[in-house]
């Protein structure tokens, strides 16, 4: 078990699922605190990267493309304090975070956890219902309709078109996009035959949005909820539909150019968005196979690399940086790798 408490939040590690939970100050992103605890299968996992810093340092997560609602609905988009799938990490806790990034690693290499893309969601989408307000409308959804009213301030194309009001088998995908500098951002509901888009302000299946903090965490919120219950992606399976082919955790598919440009030579990306590094080996992720199509082989535990971080640990725990149980769960886990080793 690894265990990562910084002012952002909390990040636990029980050997199959990374679980995280926001923390609650203010300077948290609210899309966070609304978004509430998440807990990520080692399966939707494509790697993991601690990144140092003067001042500390980012722990990132990076998840299979098509794992997630809510990075599919805001298209890798979420700036970096709201992106729930990554905390800023105090000096003091580096060691502690890179222990961490040590233990997820190991897991994905032990479980042979592939990197690809997947057809299903293997997190849920936010719970519903939800109601999000946009600078010209709000917003509800209740897990099967989508209904939009105007306010008063709203354009007048959109006034003479009414209210809106979608059943999710009326309509075949989302698009969320965060304002940027002066050009407004906006949640599109896309119905069926529709191709052809109006700009955000007279669009009457589009809420505006200005900012980010306000309103915007809220839509996004809202756009992953739906987005969650319509067809994936890839697999093109409605939410609760039975698997037919593949492993339990998704069957990958060849990945497109931009899946390839992101994810290094021969190796399909995670879903990451801006700010997040594509690069396999950065963050851990498990490769490709081999020549002859079998899974990679791990590399031998060094137990020289194994005694340093076992120094490191107690000068952290003597420096008062660790806490007795901390330094106690951290110490006990480099301890079984280092017998596991010898073992073999």
């Amino acid at each position: 078990m690894a265990e990562l408490i910084a002012r952002d939040g909390t990040w636990v590690f029980d050997g199959d699922v990374v679980r995280i939970t926001p923390g609650r100050e203010r300077k948290v992103h609210r899309l966070r605190q609304d978004l509430g605890e998440i807990a990520v299968p080692l399966a939707a996992l494509a790697g993991i990267a601690f990144e140092p810093g003067r001042r500390g340092g980012r722990l990132r997560l990076r998840l299979r493309d098509g794992a997630d609602p809510l990075l599919h609905a805001t298209g890798g988009q979420l700036p970096d304090d709201a992106n729930p799938y990554q905390v800023v990490v105090e000096p003091e806790r580096s060691g502690v975070a890179e222990f961490f990034v040590d233990e997820v690693r190991q897991a994905m290499m032990i479980e042979q956890v592939p990197d690809g893309p997947v057809d299903r969601y293997l997190l849920p989408g936010p719970p519903v219902p939800l109601s999000a307000g946009g600078v010209d409308g709000v917003a509800t959804f209740d897990g099967e309709r989508v209904h939009i009213e105007w306010r008063w301030n709203t354009n007048e194309s959109k006034k003479n078109a009414g209210a809106r009001d979608f059943a999710l088998a009326d309509l075949e995908g989302v698009e969320w996009r965060a304002a940027s500098g002066l050009e407004s951002g906006y949640l599109r509901f896309k119905p069926r035959g529709i191709t052809a888009h109006l700009k955000p302000e007279h669009d009457p299946n589009c809420l505006e949005l200005w900012g980010f903090k306000k309103e915007s965490g809220t839509t996004a919120l809202l756009a992953a909820a739906v987005v969650a219950r319509l067809p994936h992606p890839i697999g093109g399976r409605a939410p609760g539909a039975a698997q037919t082919g593949g492993a339990a955790t998704g069957t990958a598919v060849a990945p497109g150019p931009l899946v390839k440009e992101l994810g290094g030579a021969g190796t399909a990306s995670g879903q990451g968005g801006p700010g997040i590094p594509g690069d396999t080996a950065a963050y851990g992720g498990t490769g490709t196979a081999d020549a002859t199509g079998g899974a990679p082989e791990p590399a031998a535990e060094d137990h020289d690399a194994l005694l340093r971080r076992l120094r490191e640990l107690g000068e952290l725990h003597r420096d008062g940086i660790l806490t007795a149980e901390e330094f106690a769960l951290a110490k006990s886990a480099v301890l079984k790798r280092f017998h596991a080793g010898g073992a073999g």
